[in-house]
This record gives C-alpha cells, structure tokens and sequence, in this order.
C-alpha cells in the first residue's frame, strides 16, 4: 500500500553570526528544511510571511537590538504552536530563568552548539511540532466540520419551529380550532424535519468513528490531496486483512483538495462503509480507488458487489431509501454525503448495474472560481 510522505520540518535558526547560521544549516539539512535570520526583525518578517510554515524557532539570546527572549515572547504570544528552543552562551540564571518562564521554552541548548545534542534536540522537538500540529489541525477540523453541520440543520430545525409556533398560535387564538388534516400535515413535517436532523448527526458520529480522525493523523500540512486522504483513510480505516488485500488504489492524477478536506475524508469513509457492507460474504470481493482528473478532478470507488436495486438508485441521493435496512442502513448516509460536495461545488455521481457492480464517484469544481 502506498503511503504519503511528510513533508520536512521546518525550522526558522536566529544568530547574529553569519557563521553560526552557516554551520547550523549544514549540520541539520537535509532532515530538516532550514531558514535563517539575523536578527529579531529578520525572524518576524519570516513567520508573518504565510508561505513559511514554520514548526520549530532555535534563537540565540545575545543579539544586537532585541533579545531572543523577547522574539520567543513574541512567538509565544503569536504563534504557539511552534515549538521554542534557546540557544545561549551565558550562564545568567536569573536572565535565563525569566525567558524560560515568560515564553515556555521547549529546550535551552548551550553555545558552542555540540552536534549529536543538537540533532537530538531538534528530533524531540519535530516530535512535539507535529502534535502541536495535529490539535491545531484538529480545532480547524471541528470547526469546519460544525460550520457545515450548523448549516445543514439550520434550514430543518427553524421549519419545526415555525411549525410549532404556528400550531401554537392556532390553538391558543379564539377563532375555529385547527383541522385534523392541518395538525396531521404539521405533525408530519416536524417529524420528518426532525428525523433527518437526527439522521445527519448520526451519519456525522458513525463516519467520524469508522474514519478516526483519518486527515488529522501524521503530518497535517500534507493531507491535503485526494491521494493522501485516500491513503490516510486506509491506514487508519479498522479493515481486516482480507479487507485491506482486496482495495486497489489507482493515481492517474492526483489533485489537491481545498474545500472541506476534513469533511470530504467523513465523505470517504462512508462511502468505504458502504461498499464493505455490499461486499460481506462475496466469493472474491474487489475495491477500486480510482484519482484522476479529465473534465473534472473526481474520486471514483468501483466494488463488484451486487449492485443497487433500480429503484433505490434513482432515489438514493434525494430521498432516504436504502438497500441495507436489514444491517441499520436508514438512507440519510448518502443524502448527507452528497450534501457535503454540494457545498462547495461538487457532487456525487452513482452508477450500478444488478449483480456486477456499483461505481460512485465525487465530483469536484475544476478550479477555485468555479
């Protein structure tokens, strides 16, 4: 199986010495990819630059200007997330002690810099870059995830509401009571409005389970293409082992998924779900994962299960209907993931034909502006 690579960590070295930044950089590339700065000023200009993603900052103390202990204040204020090491050739302990306390440094290292301690400084530190990462990254997908999920039930939620004021209105005024057929007509769209509330929450929980937090896992900077998600979504998918031996994946061209990410890896998992679901207690059961761009970047998932019943197909993606109620499947699954591409300017694509096969593919907006 194929895996995504991490991409380096990057580390920001700040020295007013030419030749200590020079050394630095050869003694740590190519493991890690390293900027340099002169100076406080220099630094600042290289972390508000957002095309550096800087994980780990190492500073020395004793720089013209500013201190490093107020660049690591600063960082610390406006970037916690990357990790902070000093480097100092003074034994001030009272000095030493302030900046540790005031910026919450990871390490303090001592000048002249000694190799091997070095390296394994900055190894422990890429380690703890990458968890502060993965939780910074997990708060963006929570946040992103309930935005989209505030929205989808937000249209649902007021109807019921209105529904009920209305009804409470009619049964509280003076004038002739309400028909039996208008609080039956009432009652049934509070109850339908309120089932597929309920419907998406457990779609979202049930996916959010299977997927474990698939694009949160490993460098979160490099899930971002329709290859990593896919890969990340198998490593981390609870699949036996027969599972795992019958999925192919197959990158004819990958593409970077910009829209929604985390909610496009639930989108995958589902549909992952639903296809080992078809496939249970199939003779010689096969998985395709199929990248490719033509007219549009697409995902496409082929299984040689049994198919779709015709009339569950032509409903499958509006109406709540499935082919699996007998194993919990109530149909607001697909609804829900085909919601999810709508959103931002795809959608789902389902084709079967009885006995052979299911293809569903997702469909995604050829450019930003589309």
């Amino acid at each position: 199986m194929m895996h995504a690579q991490r991409n380096p960590v990057t580390v920001l070295y700040v020295d007013d010495e030419a030749l200590a930044r020079k050394y630095f950089s050869l003694a740590v590339e190519p493991d890690y990819s390293v900027l340099t700065a002169a100076d406080v000023s220099g630094a600042l200009k290289i972390l508000a630059d957002p095309g550096n993603q800087v994980d780990v900052i190492v500073t020395d103390y004793r720089m013209p200007g500013c201190s490093g202990g107020e660049l690591l204040r600063q960082v610390e204020q406006h970037y916690p997330h990357i990790v902070r090491l000093l480097v100092t050739a003074y034994a001030d302990k009272d000095v030493l002690l302030d900046t540790i306390n005031a910026s919450e440094i990871f390490r303090v290292m001592e000048k002249p810099l000694e190799l091997e301690a070095l390296r394994s400084t900055l190894h422990l530190a890429s380690v703890r870059a990458r968890e502060c990462a993965a939780r910074r990254e997990s708060l963006l997908a929570i946040e992103e995830t309930l935005a989209f999920l505030a929205h989808e039930l937000n249209t649902p939620l007021a109807t019921i509401v209105n529904f009920a004021r209305g009804i409470e209105r009619r049964v509280g005024c003076a004038t002739p009571g309400i028909s039996q057929n208008e609080l039956g007509e009432a009652a049934g769209a509070m109850h339908d409005n309120a089932k597929y509330c309920l419907s998406v929450l457990s779609t979202f929980v049930d996916s959010v389970k299977l997927a474990k937090a698939a694009p949160l896992r490993g460098d979160a900077r490099a899930s971002r293409s329709a290859h990593q998600l896919i890969t990340t979504l198998l490593d981390t998918y609870p699949l036996t082992a027969a599972q795992r031996g019958m999925i192919e994946l197959d990158v004819q061209h990958d593409f970077p998924i910009t829209a929604l990410p985390n909610c496009v890896a639930l989108v995958l998992s589902s549909i992952l779900s639903n296809a080992l679901r078809a496939l249970a207690g199939h003779a010689a059961p096969a998985l395709r994962f199929t990248i490719k761009v033509a007219r549009h970047p697409q995902i496409q998932l082929r299984d040689n299960g049994p198919g779709i019943p015709a009339e569950v197909l032509e409903r499958l993606l509006v109406d709540p209907v499935t082919g699996h109620a007998d194993a919990g499947g109530n149909g607001w699954g697909m609804i829900f993931c085909n919601r999810i591409m709508q959103s931002f300017g795809g959608n789902i694509l389902v084709q079967s034909e009885q006995g052979r096969s299911t293809t569903i593919a997702l469909n995604f907006p050829a450019s930003k502006k589309e």
